[in-house]
């Protein structure tokens, strides 16, 4: 790909924040009833531990269904970015969004490590970006 703009840090940052937002509150739709019925902080972290793999599952499927898509999950179309193949600029393919959004998980879980791979690139590439053989671009 030639003459494309990659995405900035502080775009993507943004991106990252509105979709974390989504899945917060999408996950916090789902179990309203069980989280209203929390009332001390033993029986919150006892809720969080018991549910978290529900909030990876729903942010693995988030960005997998938008990545594969549109090229954009809502935060990247918020601030007009786009994640697309590498070398074609074609939007990814199922299994290509599946990869990149479990290796974003297992960032996030490691302290957000695969992040900070954009900072050491002119591509502005993060580990799962890398993986999945794609880049963040403007639009």
């Amino acid at each position: 790909m030639q003459n494309v703009q990659y995405a900035s840090i502080g775009k993507r940052l943004i991106s990252f924040t509105i979709d974390d937002i989504i899945v917060s509150l999408l996950f916090t739709a789902i179990f309203y009833q069980q989280i209203t019925m929390l009332n001390t902080p033993e029986l919150m972290m006892a809720f969080i531990v018991q549910y978290s793999w529900v909030l990876y599952a729903l942010k693995v499927i988030y960005h997998t269904f938008f990545i594969a898509n549109n090229g954009a999950t809502i935060g990247k179309y918020a601030v007009k970015i786009k994640a697309v193949d590498e070398v074609t600029g074609a939007k990814l393919s199922w299994g290509k969004a599946f990869i990149r959004a479990i290796v974003r998980e297992i960032g996030e879980m490691l302290f957000y490590f695969t992040f900070f791979f954009a900072f050491f690139n002119t591509k502005r590439q993060t580990l799962h970006d890398k993986i999945s053989s794609c880049v963040v671009i403007d639009v």
